[in-house]
């Protein structure tokens, strides 16, 4: 049977104890643990190192980031001169795996020295004075990076630790409750099933009622039968019209995360003349929680995904498709 993939990502040096610890907690549970320096990971000659790195987080079931005061090597995409200040600002590899893994939606687990996040907190009081001097960090990435889990809307659950035996005793419990979590969701899928089956059933049982009514309507209204039918039905298409509308997962997230009433959702996708007005909007409407040029990225590398889900919304809608400006 095949066992739980565990990715442990962190800085190598300042971490092998912890690392080390955590590969023996991940194997005492017989899960297999990925880590860079136990030669889990497969390197392909033709490629930079750690693009095998974020090709094994790809097959990974569960991923594990460690934050301490290192931030790490620059990822093989970036300048290959860049300065080596504290202020310097870079993608590092530990955090383009922790990107990898939230892009695929892999169960993530965020651990952070309680003396890193200490220094954090001051850092987020201090952010615009540059002469702050940090004891336990080597790089002012590190706040960014904990800063953008932190603002994640999901999928981010943070411990801040001080010793191996609190991150044994926190991940058993968060497995734990995964794994229970899995077990009901099987419940669902069968409830789901049974469920389907009975909105068919009651689906036919619409279409005869409609006629029915529409029948009674005709006899009761007389002269207004055919505005007071006409009215039901506009009313009805546009209860299954925001039913769909609700089912999509970007509309789901503005509503759920960011506090965007459905309202507001017809306005912004209604009205967007292309993708970066649609992000524009978004953004301005969220208050700047999301953030034009990062959303943009990640749109931009899956553009047709995007597109797919965008204008699905705007066919609800009844508007034109829309596309990239660029």
């Amino acid at each position: 049977m095949a066992k739980p993939r565990v990715f442990v990502s962190s800085t190598y040096y300042d971490m092998k104890h912890i690392r080390a610890s955590i590969e023996n907690f991940v194997q005492s549970l017989g899960y297999d643990s990925i880590l860079s320096e136990k030669g889990n990971i497969a390197y392909n000659p033709d490629t930079p190192l750690d693009e095998s790195c974020y090709h094994e987080v790809n097959n990974s079931d569960i991923f594990v980031i460690i934050i301490g005061g290192r931030y790490g090597s620059p990822s093989s995409d970036q300048p290959k001169d860049l300065p080596k200040t504290f202020h310097t600002r870079y993608e590092s590899i530990t955090k383009k795996e922790y990107l990898t893994a939230i892009e695929k939606e892999i169960p993530t687990y965020i651990l952070v020295e309680k003396s890193v996040n200490a220094e954090f907190e001051t850092f987020r009081r201090n952010r615009k004075n540059p002469d702050v001097e940090y004891a336990h960090v080597d790089s002012i990435n590190v706040f960014y990076l904990i800063e953008e889990i932190l603002q994640q809307p999901r999928n981010n659950p943070v411990f801040h630790f001080e010793n191996h035996n609190e991150i044994e005793t926190w991940l058993k419990e968060q497995w734990a409750g995964l794994f229970r979590d899995m077990i009901h969701s099987r419940k669902d899928k069968k409830q789901i099933s049974s469920l389907s089956n009975q909105v068919k059933t009651l689906s036919n049982l619409n279409t005869t009622l409609k006629r029915y009514l529409e029948e009674i309507i005709s006899k009761v209204s007389g002269d207004k039968a055919e505005e007071v039918i006409l009215e039901e039905s506009k009313r009805i298409e546009e209860f299954t019209k925001q039913q769909e509308f609700e089912k999509i997962k970007m509309i789901r997230d503005l509503i759920r995360f960011y506090d965007f009433s459905l309202e507001q959702a017809y306005d912004i996708f209604t009205n967007a003349r292309n993708i970066e007005d649609l992000l524009t909007k978004i953004s301005k409407q969220s208050d700047g929680r999301i953030e034009y040029e990062k959303v943009y990225k990640s749109w931009s590398e899956d553009k047709e995904e995007i597109l797919k889900e965008v204008n699905v919304i705007r066919s609800l809608l009844g508007v034109k498709p829309l596309v990239f400006k660029k």
